[in-house]
């Protein structure tokens, strides 16, 4: 099995299992992967997934360059043939968080910077190569890296193809923390069930509210958000979350 999908209650896992090649994606993998996440997206019992690979070693290095170019070549100019929800721009309005455990070399960063909140092991290590292969980032690296982090930060990782370890990657703000190898999946877990503990509509409203709103001006960002506003505030999740907070105890949230 080159990809695995888990359900842990709330909770779905996305493990790439290819690690005797670092978990390089290869057709089979995206083509999984792509399954999954509408799997996931259309499963109202779920409500966040983390991504990870198998091993030690590696998240994911990328394209299997033997296996996906050739792929590439031939259904250039479709990107949804060879690009998972993810990496495409899809509209995923459930929350992702990537537990990097190892390397995450080009298409592997590109799916970690897909993912809303990055997690990376101590042992992590990320970059964007493609320019020593005469490519560019092409799964998103270009246009997402640079909303991350600083745009002249961007372009140096881009432009030199430099890889970086873990505590350059916190502190440039591209993870949000790093832990020890062997704590990845626990704090992974944890984050996760943290926020599926709230209110569902209204972590999925925030989401598209920085998604879409982050390529607005500020004034359409604005409307955006106040129109989000208007829609939970409509729903029975609020009244219990008003209602908990008020009688001091734990809201019973429904996504309704």
């Amino acid at each position: 099995m080159v990809f695995e999908y888990i359900k842990e209650g709330r909770l779905a896992i996305f493990t790439i299992n290819r690690p005797e090649v670092n978990n390089a994606l290869n057709v089979e993998a995206i083509q999984e992967l792509h399954r999954t996440v509408l799997d996931f997206l259309d499963d109202p019992e779920l409500l966040v997934g983390i991504i990870t690979g198998a091993g030690d070693k590696a998240f994911c290095v990328g394209a299997d360059i033997g296996d996906m170019l050739p792929f590439q070549k031939e259904h250039r100019g479709r990107p949804e043939a060879f690009l998972a929800p993810p990496m495409r721009g899809a509209k995923i309005d459930k929350p992702l968080i990537a537990a990097v455990n190892g390397l995450a070399i080009g298409g592997g960063l590109e799916l970690a910077l897909a993912c809303d909140l990055r997690l990376a092991s101590d042992n992590a290590r990320f970059g964007l190569t493609e320019v020593s292969l005469g490519l560019i980032p092409g799964w998103g690296g270009t246009q997402r890296l640079p909303r991350v982090i600083s745009f002249a930060k961007a372009a140096e990782l881009i432009m030199t193809g430099r890889i970086i370890d873990a505590d350059e990657a916190g502190r440039i703000g591209l993870v949000n923390r790093v832990v020890l190898q062997g704590e990845l999946m626990t704090t992974a877990r944890e984050w996760a069930g943290i926020i599926s503990q709230k209110a569902p509509l209204a972590v999925r409203a925030a989401k598209r509210a920085m998604v879409e709103g982050i390529s607005m001006s500020l004034e359409e960002g604005l409307k955006l958000e106040f129109s989000l506003l208007s829609d939970v505030l409509g729903t029975e999740d609020f009244v219990e979350g008003t209602e908990a907070f008020l009688g001091k105890r734990k809201p019973a949230f429904k996504g309704r």
